[in-house]
């Protein structure tokens, strides 16, 4: 080599991102995942099950996925096309080069659902990816842009009976507020200091 330098080896390091079709094949990896365990049946609230049922059948084809991202990117819209009781959103993924590993929903709002169950803040990510820090490291890397749409702090709630979310949340300053039902409700803070 010139110089006589080393040759470097560059490794994708995990970052969110906008929804991108570049990660097509990885995100459809990761769907039947979620489906493997379970998810996308009726009684499913979570975005991975409203989507699993509604686009699993016809995304492999790159023109259905690149308007299922299309629909992703479109939930930030304040007045765009929604189904009722849903608020704004902003859609991010969490990608190791081409290689999806979760995604985060951040809401712009809180209507009287997301404020006693939802939250401002979704998350999931794909079991092979599980328990290596990624939703941590995701959450972590969301806030500056849970704080640039004006919330401060952030409301996030989570089942009584996942532990691993709930270390999550605490694990990125999560207060607890209280118990409702099923859902643990914390309140995390996203700007800094």
């Amino acid at each position: 080599m010139a110089g006589g330098g080393a040759a470097r080896h560059t490794e994708a390091v995990p970052q969110l991102i906008a929804p991108d079709v570049r990660v097509h094949a990885s995100f459809l990896g990761a769907m039947a995942e979620f489906a493997a365990e379970g998810r996308g049946s009726m009684a499913d609230n979570s975005m991975v099950g409203r989507d699993l049922r509604l686009w699993s059948r016809r995304w492999q084809h790159p023109a259905v996925f690149a308007r299922y991202v299309a629909a992703q990117l479109a939930e930030t819209e304040p007045d765009g096309p929604r189904a009722a009781g849903f608020v704004p959103c902003t859609n991010l993924w969490w990608v190791e080069g081409d290689a999806f590993l979760g995604r985060i929903a951040v809401r712009h709002r809180l209507n009287d659902f997301l404020r006693e169950f939802g939250g401002h803040i979704g998350y999931d990510m794909r079991p092979s990816a599980r328990r290596r820090g990624h939703a941590t490291a995701m959450l972590r890397a969301a806030l500056p842009a849970i704080a640039a749409l004006g919330i401060d702090p952030a409301l996030i709630t989570c089942d009584t009976t996942n532990t691993a979310s709930r270390k999550v949340i605490e694990a990125c300053g999560g207060a607890f507020e209280d118990e409702r039902g099923d859902k643990l409700r914390y309140w995390v803070p996203t700007a800094p200091g």
